[in-house]
């Protein structure tokens, strides 16, 4: 265990991955609470809804129909964030002008997907058995694989029917980019509290001409333990540390390690990490797939079993860059991050506000304390157990 004292004091905690800090109160735990409630939500939803935009069978926005679909079902997001098409735009030329120096501004296109993970309306991923979140996580792969840069070191473990198409790709499931992409972010926004505005168990994929921030600090901080430790890999040290710690560790199999980081900045924060270094979701066995979708079906059911709710979070997969220096792909580790916000109950969340935007990130429940509760909530999801005779 940490220092004792670390469960009294208010401290800070380093996050080696952002070069970042948290603070860290946890005797604020003991505070009355008198601010907003959120409801617990009721899953009595029908396994098929007839008004939903992602059914089977049902039309979307555009007037297109979705297939009578048993599995997964991506397509490109009617309401995409970034575009393959628009406007050109040129930054103008004031070199040495203030202007020039703060009000910049750079071009970004790209493409959106929306990934449905089963035709069935009322489910979630911690209803879902290993072997349903199997087909998801092979979906991201065969998406992730058709838009890697054919220069990649990545392309050569990539297997040949996934490969970038010259023209189209398992036309049901991706046409081919009209550009090469710099980056592909995979996530899933689940509940209203996250702002999700369709309960279909689903996630989205966008890809990008740009690098994202949140990956482009952690690939900086990737790169510099990697260059500075010889090329050890940071989060392969740090998978073994927490697994052979152990008070951080939520659940673990023989291919992953997941728990609460140290440096979490949400209450039940947890991370997900491949023991050995993997690059990218194409770096997986067939075994390491079964076993990531293993870790996500008891992450997410224990999750709901803690308060006894759908447990709202965002779920979002790092790895390496489509297209990137060889530096920025070996120095890449796959990992997922779950910030779920709820802090006490079903019915009181975490707001990130005041100090915690203005100055930095603060929690009130320690990390450990978070991964005890969580490691006590295994078993069968709660809702199956209200359902018995």
């Amino acid at each position: 265990m940490p220092d004792a004292v670390l469960d009294d004091i208010s401290h800070r905690r380093f996050n080696p991955l952002r070069g970042s800090w948290v603070l860290v109160s946890p005797h604020r735990t003991k505070r009355p609470w008198q601010g907003q409630k959120e409801e617990p939500s009721k899953n009595v939803l029908p396994a098929y809804d007839e008004k939903c935009y992602l059914c089977p069978g049902n039309k979307r926005a555009q007037g297109d129909a979705n297939p009578d679909y048993d599995r997964t079902f991506v397509f490109v997001n009617d309401y995409s964030a970034v575009r393959e098409q628009q406007a050109d735009y040129e930054p103008p030329e004031q070199n040495g002008t203030l202007a020039s120096r703060l009000l910049r501004a750079e071009s970004t296109t790209g493409k959106c997907y929306v990934i449905t993970f089963s035709p069935k309306h009322n489910l979630t991923l911690a209803d879902m058995p290993a072997s349903d979140i199997l087909p998801v996580i092979e979906t991201w792969t065969k998406l992730y694989t058709t838009h890697i840069d054919p220069h990649s070191p990545l392309v050569h473990v990539c297997k040949p029917t996934h490969l970038p198409p010259s023209a189209h790709q398992n036309g049901d499931l991706v046409d081919h980019a009209q550009q090469q992409y710099r980056y592909m972010q995979i996530f899933e926004n689940k509940g209203s509290a996250m702002g999700c505005s369709n309960p279909h168990p689903h996630g989205q994929i966008w890809t990008t001409t740009s690098l994202p921030e949140e990956p482009e600090i952690e690939l900086r901080h990737l790169s510099q333990y990697r260059r500075e430790q010889g090329g050890a890999h940071m989060l392969e040290d740090y998978a073994k540390l927490e697994s052979d710690k152990g008070e951080r560790t939520v659940y673990e199999n023989d291919s992953f390690w997941a728990g609460c980081p140290w440096w979490g900045t949400w209450p039940f924060e947890i991370m997900v990490v491949p023991r050995a270094h993997k690059r990218a979701l194409v770096d997986l066995s067939r075994k390491e797939r079964e076993d990531l979708a293993e870790m996500i079906a008891e992450i997410t059911r224990r999750y709901d079993n803690l308060f006894e709710t759908s447990f709202p979070y965002s779920m979002g997969i790092h790895q390496a860059p489509l297209s990137g220096t060889d530096d920025e792909i070996e120095s890449s580790h796959l990992h997922l991050h779950f910030y779920p916000p709820l802090l006490r109950s079903a019915t009181v969340r975490k707001f990130l506000v005041g100090y915690e935007m203005m100055a930095e990130p603060q929690r009130d429940i320690t990390p450990e304390q978070a991964a005890k509760r969580l490691r006590a909530c295994g078993g069968p999801l709660y809702r199956k157990k209200l359902s018995c005779p």
